[in-house]
């Protein structure tokens, strides 16, 4: 958390704006959001007011319980990203492009994993996939109760609307490549 006396980040503020307006145009209340998401009301605040550094999980639970791509947070109106990388228990994820198809949302995204922990990100909305590729080292990753070793030079692709895991093997950072596809409800 930001001690009081800093002026809190701005792209922390601009994504805590982002998340206020989904919570607000979904008609839900701060504690209805974060009951739901499995976090804190004091979380969701300090996130909503940019005093709060998020969290790949938190901003993936809250995302999950709003059923937008984490991509409506990171990015303004005219589609630039907000933080240079995104922190997780073990990864951190830095947003490179948004496509928006016909019926489909997919979000790219450069992994480092660290080795030394284990990364559970919660479910996905239904029909969420993601296409991972590993670059360098070797990778535990996929559906939390069947995780996959995944190696540099292959691919992986799984449904993530259940909880899944990603941890490094062994003892370098993992570099990777990751695609999450979004289908559009209608």
């Amino acid at each position: 958390m930001t001690p009081p006396s800093a002026s809190p980040d701005p792209t922390n503020v601009a994504v805590g704006q982002r998340l206020r307006r989904l919570r607000e145009q979904q008609g839900l209340s701060l504690s209805a959001l974060a009951r739901a998401a499995g976090i804190g009301k004091a979380t969701l605040s300090g996130l909503e007011n940019g005093t709060r550094n998020p969290t790949l999980e938190t901003l993936y639970a809250i995302t999950a319980q709003l059923d937008v791509p984490l991509a409506a947070l990171l990015t303004d109106p005219a589609g630039r990203q907000a933080p240079a990388f995104i922190p997780g228990a073990a990864v951190r994820g830095t947003l490179l492009e948004v496509f928006t198809d016909p019926g489909v949302t997919s979000e790219l995204y450069r992994l480092e994993v660290h080795p030394g922990r284990t990364q559970t990100s919660p479910a996905h909305p239904r029909g969420v996939t993601e296409h991972l590729t590993v670059y360098a080292g070797t990778l535990r990753t996929g559906p939390a109760d069947d995780p996959r070793e995944v190696h540099a030079g292959e691919h992986f692709s799984w449904v993530s609307d259940v909880p899944h895991v990603y941890a490094a093997i062994g003892g370098e950072i993992v570099l990777a490549a990751l695609l999450i596809r979004y289908p559009r409800v209608r």
